[in-house]
């Protein structure tokens, strides 16, 4: 069996976002507080280092186009697949993920989450909708498993199905 690994932002792309996010709008970094104000955050994924912001950090919510560097650094042409979105980041740069959160985060039993697969180019071969179970890594490993058993997959993007939001990245083992 292969085991996969849930990538964050690059680091590179996490220092520019906490400037200028891939919108061309500046960061506008914020305490995450437990009364929700001004963003309800506290609980939702950090994708610099794949854990969940805590109530005192400094956050911010920036639109991340996760396809993009990756496309530049491959060579891709992804076109129209170039999507950007909304994601919480620490509003400094981190120091990544610290493995105690598990192989994947963000997996809530019950939570509804899509995994998108892209092709060398860039463009969207197909995808899968996941119902998290409470096994999540083994539905994870299934899933992905399905995913790059397909020769043109280059990587995965897992995305939350309520708000399309990029979780994380999975590229070919």
């Amino acid at each position: 069996m292969t085991t996969y690994t849930a990538l964050p932002l690059p680091h590179p792309a996490h220092k520019e976002l906490c400037a200028t996010d891939d919108a061309g709008r500046p960061a506008e970094p914020f305490t995450a507080r437990e009364d929700g104000a001004p963003l309800d955050c506290v609980g939702s994924l950090l994708r610099c280092c794949l854990r969940d912001a805590r109530a005192g950090e400094r956050v911010a919510l920036v639109s991340y186009a996760p396809l993009r560097r990756w496309a530049a650094a491959a060579g891709a042409k992804p076109g129209a697949y170039d999507e950007q979105g909304p994601v919480f980041v620490h509003a400094e740069p981190c120091g990544g993920p610290d493995g105690a959160a598990g192989r994947y985060p963000a997996v809530r039993a019950g939570a509804l989450r899509v995994l998108r697969r892209y092709n060398a180019r860039g463009e969207i071969t197909g995808g899968r909708l996941l119902e998290v179970p409470q096994d999540a890594p083994a539905a994870f490993d299934a899933a992905l498993g399905e995913a790059f058993a397909d020769p043109e997959t280059a990587l995965v993007h897992v995305r939350a199905v309520e708000y399309g939001c990029f979780q994380f990245e999975v590229r070919r083992p």
